[in-house]
């Protein structure tokens, strides 16, 4: 019977839910889903991280590699962001190039990049106005069941912390650049940006992390960034239910929280790959 209601009225089973405060998973409203974390799953890879949160899985992986520095900022490289959403990972995206979400995705990853200054650009440069790193940052997303900005940020996030790039200078005498690659330098990590995401329910009943299911009947969604010092870094509002400033405040407190557990997880388990 349950289930014929939920194929039937898919929104009203859901609301049976919500008028009791909890969700058709069992989840309270503000209850994120177990999310796990595994660095250094890319062995050709410079840096690397796998993100469950719930059935949602993104894989990050990242490659350096030698270029020359912009012109109007010669003593800075390069962080490139790439968010694909492969058939494989959900019947909703189909072969081909980026969809709109994808690209939405990307450019969302690289404005965080740059407003959260998770890593200072200079550090990638080599020799300023001659050589630079540029991070090539792949983010594949495996299997799709909503948020997966928040599982975008975290893998990035962690994938970073655990790039290593071989020691590179450049050879005075023949001005040619020149690799060691059994020297290597982890990268310095600044800052900490974490996103939590929010679904608007009927205008006002608004619940964190997101199935993709709740993600298609909701009226609006918000995905809000905070880093390590409680800053706010970034939010993502396309479109929908508008919320009030009360409503607001108390999601980037949430967010606030979320960046702590966050936090912790990236910590114990870099902690973890470094005592093996």
């Amino acid at each position: 019977m349950a289930a014929g209601f939920k194929t039937a009225e898919p929104l009203e089973y859901h609301r049976s839910f919500l008028k009791e405060n909890c969700r058709p998973d069992g989840r309270e409203l503000g209850e994120f889903r177990t999310t796990t974390l595994n660095i250094g799953s890319i062995s050709t890879a410079d840096g690397s991280a796998l993100v469950k949160i719930g059935n949602t899985t993104i894989i990050c992986g990242i490659k350096g590699e030698l270029t020359a520095p912009p012109v109007d900022t010669p003593n800075k490289g390069y962080i490139v962001p790439n968010v694909d959403l492969p058939p494989l990972c959900s019947s909703r995206f189909r072969p081909g190039p980026p969809g709109e979400q994808a690209q939405a995705a990307s450019q969302f990853i690289a404005d965080v990049i740059e407003s959260s200054q998770v890593m200072h650009r200079e550090d990638l440069c080599i020799e300023k106005g001659k050589l630079c790193w540029v991070l090539y940052c792949d983010i594949m997303c495996l299997d799709y069941d909503g948020n997966i900005l928040d599982a975008c940020i975290i893998a990035l996030l962690a994938a970073l912390k655990n790039v290593q790039l071989p020691d590179v200078h450049i050879n005075k005498e023949t001005d040619l650049a020149e690799v060691n690659p059994k020297q290597k330098t982890q990268l310095n990590v600044t800052k900490n940006p974490v996103g939590s995401s929010f679904a608007i329910f009927d205008d006002t009943v608004i619940i964190v992390d997101p199935t993709a299911e709740e993600e298609n009947l909701s009226t609006g969604m918000i995905t809000i960034v905070t880093d390590e010092d409680e800053k706010l870094c970034a939010v993502h509002k396309p479109g929908g239910t508008e919320l009030s400033g009360e409503k607001l405040q108390d999601c980037i407190s949430r967010a606030m929280t979320r960046n702590r557990e966050v936090s912790k997880l990236i910590n114990e388990v870099m902690n973890s790959v470094k005592s093996k």
